[in-house]
């Protein structure tokens, strides 16, 4: 059987929220392309979405590029409709807002709630809706350490990310018995990425060696879970750095 064939017979991955070549979008997408999957990334900007399509296919990999907006239920729609046969969809977008309580404005709230929660459910439907009828599939949701616990200043995004835990775990209780595997993945601490360095480079700092997630590391879990026997099934999976309090 020759490489592009077997190709061919694997089921597709759907990365929803790929933005930089160095964030977790764009390593989970190079994950589930080495194992040969053929991958669908979405984000909002074509040019990152480009740099990222083309470094998989240098590396040999099947890769494709739709700009496309998560809580659009018309463009998630066109997206999915990109995908013959999806077996694995991970929903990564999401907007961090950090501000005092007294200044949130309702139009920032409803834009953390927009991004983090109403596309999740937008594109967790759309997954379920393609996957279940296969009787098998993966759907995993990006979390925070807001996703648990509201700190100061981050209520928008607390409100946001305890949203979308709650939308993944009745997902799970409803689609595991017919098939779909769903997981919500915490991440716990500050990711390793071209974001963070950008916007918080003494933050990045001060973590020093291992101190922020890597994220090949993080992509690793992802596949992880994408494997997992239906006997074993894991709904939520915290991940940190070894010196990270909680």
């Amino acid at each position: 059987m020759t490489g592009s064939l077997h190709r061919s017979m694997l089921p597709e991955a759907i990365i929803v929220g790929v933005g930089a070549e160095h964030g977790l979008g764009a390593a989970v997408a190079r994950r589930f392309a080495r194992e040969g999957h053929r991958v669908i990334l979405a984000g909002r900007t074509m040019d990152k979405l480009a740099t990222v399509v083309a470094g998989i296919e240098a590396a040999g990999g099947s890769a494709e590029a739709v700009v496309a907006d998560a809580a659009d239920s018309v463009q998630v729609g066109r997206l999915f409709d990109r995908a013959q046969n999806p077996g694995a969809v991970v929903f990564n977008a999401g907007v961090n807002i950090r501000a005092a309580f007294r200044e949130i404005s309702v139009e920032t709230f409803e834009e953390a709630w927009r991004t983090n929660t109403l596309g999740g459910f937008v594109v967790g439907r759309e997954a379920a809706r393609r996957m279940v009828p296969q009787g098998r599939g993966t759907l995993i949701f990006t979390g925070a350490t807001a996703s648990l616990r509201g700190a100061a200043h981050f209520a928008a995004f607390a409100a946001a990310k305890a949203g979308l835990r709650v939308l993944a775990q009745s997902a799970a209780r409803e689609l595991g018995p017919l098939g779909l595997h769903v997981a919500h993945v915490v991440i716990d601490g500050g990711i390793d990425g071209e974001r963070l360095r950008a916007r918080h480079p003494e933050r990045a700092a001060a973590a020093g060696e291992d101190g922020l997630l890597n994220i090949d590391a993080i992509a690793e879990a992802y596949w992880q879970l994408h494997c997992q026997h239906r006997s074993a099934w894991t709904l939520e999976l915290d991940l940190r750095p070894y010196k990270e309090p909680f």
